[in-house]
C-alpha cells in the first residue's frame, strides 16, 4: 500500500493543477483572441473577398424606396443636374439651364444660395416611412449627398447640412427611427465622389465632366473661403478624399445603414480610400451583428465583395449572382421638376417582374418637393405596387430565380447604362418564373391578363428539357385558388386558362410541386 506521509505532496499536486489551468486558460483566451483578429476585415481585396457580397435578408428583400431630394429640387428645373448646368452654358443642356437660371434668379445667384430656400417645412418622416412600407418595400432611405455635396443628414464634418443649414433637421435620423420602426432595413446612398474640383489648375477642362461643379475664377465654385469651398469641392485632391472618407464615417457611426449604395464615379476615388471604406464598414456591422451590403456601379469594386447595381435597366438574361438595378417612376429627372411625368404602376410592376426573375432587386426612386412633399400622383403609384404585393407577395419575396427566367414575345430595347431598358411594354404573352426558396412552388406571371380557355403549349417544360425540382402537383391561381388544368408529357405542359377573374397587372399561376 502507497501511503502519503507529507502535506507537501498534496500542496505540489494542487500547485500543478492550478498552473495547468491557468496555461489552458491563458491558451484559450489566445485562441479566441487570434479567432476575434481573423474575423476583422483588412483593408485589402482578399481580405475583404471573405465578406458576403449580398446577404440572404437582400436576396429576399426584392424592392427597396430611395429618393432624389435636396438644394437641387429648389429651382425644381431640368433635373437634379441643375447645379453641373448653371455653370456650364457651353455643355449639352448648359445653354437652356443657364440662360434660365440667370433670367429668374440674376447673374450673381449661385448655388448656395439656394441652400436657404430649402427648408423641408412640410417633411413627415412618419408618413414618407408608411408609405414606403406600403408600397411594399422592405428597405428604404436618402440619397444621403448627391454630387453637389450637400448632406442630408446632422453632420460635424460637412458645415452644408441639414441642421445647420436648410430645412434645420436631421432628414436621414429622423426617417432612418421610422424605417427602422417599420420593420425595413435603412439604405443611405452616395454620389459625392464627383464633388472634387479635379481641374483647377488646367483652365482647358475647367468645364469637362469628370467635376459636377465648373471651375472658373469669376464662379463661387473657385472659392477659396472655408466654409463656402467644402460645398463645391474646391480642395486638395487628398484633402477631398479625406472628407469624402469621413462622411461615410460619419453615417455609419450614427445611422448604421443596412446597405451603402455608391453611384458611378466611385472609380475616381483612390483604391485605398475604397478599401478603408469598405473594411471599416464591414467591420462595424460585425461589432453591430449587422449583415450589410454594398452596391456599387460598373467595377468600382470587385464584385467577390459587393453588389452590382445597373442603372435603369436590367440584365437580359438570367444571373447567377444577385444584382440590382435602381429605377425611377418618373420619365426623365430623378428629382421633382416643374411638369414631370410619371410611369404607371403596370409598366412599373411588369418590368420589376422581369428584374426579379433574372436574380434581381429593385431599387425604385421617387421624387419629392423641396417642400417635403411626394405628390399625390407618385403616392398612387407606390400604392397601387402595394396593393399588388400584398395579394401577391408570395411569389416575390424570398423567392429564387428558375433554371430559366421566362419567355415571350415583347423586345427589349437598350438601356442607357448597359443592358435592357426600364420600360419595356409586355404583355400577357411574356411570361416569367420565379422560385419558392424550398423548391416546393413555382409561379408563373403572365405580364397581363391571360385570355380565358387558351391551351398553352409549354414546350420548355418537357420532362427532358426545363423539369421542375419535383412532379407537379396542382396548378392554380394565385389569389383566387382556381385550379387549372394541365398535362404534362416529355415533350411539354399544357396548360389551360380558367374562366375566373385575372389581374391585368400580372396574372400567376402557382405550381405546387411534391
Amino acid at each position: 500500500m502507497f501511503i502519503i506521509k507529507s502535506g507537501r505532496f498534496i500542496t505540489t499536486i494542487a500547485s500543478l493543477v492550478l498552473l495547468i489551468a491557468c496555461t489552458q486558460k491563458k491558451d484559450t483566451a489566445v485562441i479566441s483572441e487570434n479567432l476575434e483578429n481573423t474575423s476583422k476585415y483588412d483593408p485589402t481585396w482578399e481580405s475583404l473577398a471573405k465578406h458576403q457580397a449580398v446577404p440572404e435578408w437582400l436576396q429576399d428583400a426584392k424592392l427597396g424606396i430611395y429618393f432624389h431630394w435636396g438644394v437641387y429640387t429648389v429651382p425644381a428645373h431640368h433635373s437634379e443636374w441643375y447645379p453641373f448646368y448653371m455653370y456650364r452654358e457651353g455643355h449639352h443642356h448648359g445653354p437652356d439651364v443657364a440662360k434660365w437660371h440667370r433670367e429668374k434668379y440674376g447673374k450673381d445667384f449661385n448655388y448656395h444660395d439656394f441652400v436657404p430656400m430649402f427648408k423641408a417645412e412640410k417633411f413627415d418622416a412618419k408618413d414618407w416611412a408608411k408609405l414606403f412600407k406600403a408600397s411594399g418595400a422592405k428597405f428604404s432611405g436618402p440619397v444621403a449627398q448627391h454630387h453637389d455635396g450637400f448632406a442630408m443628414w446632422d453632420s460635424k464634418v460637412n458645415p452644408w447640412n441639414t441642421v445647420a443649414k436648410g430645412p434645420k433637421k436631421d432628414i436621414t435620423g429622423l426617417l432612418a427611427k421610422e424605417i427602422k420602426a417599420n420593420g425595413m432595413k435603412l439604405i443611405t446612398t452616395f454620389h459625392h465622389a464627383r464633388n472634387l474640383q479635379r481641374n483647377a489648375d488646367n483652365p482647358e477642362k475647367w468645364r469637362a465632366y469628370d467635376s459636377h461643379f465648373a471651375y472658373h475664377p469669376d464662379f463661387a465654385t473657385s472659392s477659396t473661403d472655408t466654409v463656402i469651398s467644402k460645398l463645391y469641392g474646391n480642395m486638395s485632391a487628398k484633402a477631398f478624399n479625406t472628407y469624402w472618407y469621413a462622411q461615410l464615417k460619419e453615417v455609419i457611426d450614427q445611422y448604421s445603414p443596412d446597405i451603402i449604395w455608391f453611384d458611378s464615379w466611385l472609380n475616381a476615388i483612390p483604391e485605398q480610400y475604397r478599401k478603408e471604406f469598405a473594411a471599416y464598414y464591414l467591420n462595424e456591422a460585425k461589432k453591430k451583428n449587422q449583415d450589410v451590403a454594398i452596391v456599387i456601379k460598373q467595377y468600382d469594386l470587385p464584385h467577390n465583395m459587393a453588389m452590382l447595381d445597373i442603372e435603369q435597366g436590367g440584365k437580359r438574361d438570367l444571373s447567377e449572382s444577385p444584382w440590382m438595378t435602381d429605377v425611377t417612376i418618373s420619365r426623365g429627372s430623378w428629382s421633382y421638376t416643374d411638369n414631370l411625368k410619371y410611369k404607371d404602376a403596370a409598366l412599373v410592376l411588369r418590368n420589376m417582374i422581369d428584374v426579379w426573375s433574372k436574380n434581381g432587386t429593385v431599387l425604385l426612386n421617387v421624387s419629392p418637393t423641396k417642400e417635403g412633399i411626394i405628390p399625390k400622383e407618385q403616392r398612387d403609384v407606390l400604392l397601387e405596387i402595394g396593393g399588388w404585393m400584398s395579394k401577391y407577395g408570395e411569389a416575390v419575396y424570398n423567392t429564387r430565380p428558375f433554371i430559366k427566367y421566362g419567355f415571350g414575345t415583347s423586345k427589349a430595347g437598350a438601356g442607357h447604362f448597359g443592358g435592357q431598358s426600364a420600360t419595356v411594354q409586355y404583355s400577357a404573352d411574356d411570361v416569367r418564373f420565379t422560385m419558392s426558396k424550398d423548391k416546393k412552388a413555382l409561379y408563373m406571371f403572365f405580364l397581363g391578363a391571360p385570355e380565358k380557355g387558351r391551351v398553352l403549349d409549354l414546350k420548355s417544360f418537357g420532362l427532358h428539357r426545363y423539369p421542375t425540382p419535383s412532379p407537379i402537383k396542382n396548378i392554380t391561381v394565385l389569389g383566387t385558388n382556381t385550379p387549372v388544368k394541365f398535362e404534362q408529357t416529355e415533350n411539354e405542359l399544357l396548360l389551360t386558362i380558367p374562366d375566373t377573374d385575372m389581374n391585368e397587372i400580372a396574372t400567376i399561376f402557382k405550381m405546387e410541386l411534391e
